[in-house]
């Protein structure tokens, strides 16, 4: 089983540029480091015009582009049920930790990130397993359902270092 960390938060709260400072801090440190995103809506990372998006049009159920570079498998659910988090995670090579954006109601251990301006609602009662709060603002954690500690939303160090101390990384 891959070791996951989820980051969640409210919309525009801040949580792709903490997973992309967080990325770039645990990969220093010589972590192999993965990402799950949750997107909520229709989202589309093909292009109109393009071969694969015609492949997809035409009714592909999965469309594999790849190159010398990378690779990139797109699944059409149509008429299925949304993968769970688990099934998308077996999908995934394994690496030292997958981090998690979104996905606020599973089960896996996660931070909330809050910033003073926006949203600073505590997620649902069912939001479970949140370990620690980031904010731009001095807040409680445990007004949020969370028995972790509060960092400061621009301490990326502290925040990984939390990571692997919770996760039990290997040290690199």
């Amino acid at each position: 089983m891959q070791k996951v960390f989820g980051i969640t938060g409210w919309k525009n709260s801040g949580k792709t540029t903490l997973v992309v400072n967080l990325i770039e801090n645990l990969r220093e440190r010589g972590y192999r480091i993965s990402t799950l995103k949750h997107a909520h809506h229709n989202f589309d990372i093909d292009k109109v015009g393009t071969d694969s998006y015609k492949h997809r049009g035409a009714g592909a159920q999965e469309v594999l582009i790849a190159s010398g570079k990378r690779w990139a498998l797109m699944h059409e659910v149509a008429a299925e049920q949304e993968a769970s988090m688990s099934e998308l995670l077996a999908r995934m090579a394994p690496v030292d930790l997958v981090i998690i954006e979104g996905y606020k109601l599973e089960e896996h251990p996660k931070l909330q990130v809050i910033r003073a301006e926006n949203n600073t609602d505590a997620l649902p009662e069912s939001a479970n397993n949140l370990v620690a709060l980031v904010s731009d603002a001095q807040l409680e954690p445990a007004d949020y359902g969370c028995k972790g500690p509060l960092f400061a939303l621009n301490n990326v160090d502290g925040i990984a270092d939390f990571i692997v101390e919770h996760c039990q990384l290997e040290s690199q």
